[in-house]
């Protein structure tokens, strides 16, 4: 149940309408990003933070994949606006049949390192 939630949440964040995807947040909700320390709380704000995010088009999600255990739940999703290019991986915790948090991180991509070359290959997606 909390997996298809998650889903349910992409797919609206999908419509780019980010007060209808703020109803899949619970009324006590806290989102927190560790890199930028930032902190909010409430529906209201998830949203007004979304629509004010400078975007250059609309945003598309690709979700790689859900994992949940109970009421925690991970998620690695793809975000373009066609100009950006990031990631998000986010740690949501369920309760009520809403998401009541969620740890997000936007880790930037980087060269691989010459040094692992003998042992790998670069590829865009893995094989599994």
């Amino acid at each position: 149940m909390s997996k298809r939630l998650i889903a349910g949440f992409w797919d609206a964040m999908a419509s780019n309408d980010f007060t209808h995807a703020s109803t899949w947040l619970h009324p006590e909700f806290e989102y927190y990003m560790p890199q930028t320390r930032e902190y909010l709380r409430g529906r209201t704000a998830f949203a007004a933070l979304n629509d004010a995010y400078p975007t250059e088009g609309t945003w598309v999600f690709a979700v790689r994949s859900i994992v949940a255990d109970g009421d925690a739940v991970v998620s690695d999703v793809e975000v373009t606006d066609g100009t950006v290019e990031a990631r998000a991986v986010t740690f949501h915790t369920v309760k009520d049949g809403l998401i009541l948090r969620q740890k997000e991180y936007w880790p930037d991509p980087y060269p691989a390192p010459g040094w692992r070359a003998p042992w790998r290959q670069i590829v865009d997606a893995p094989p599994f």
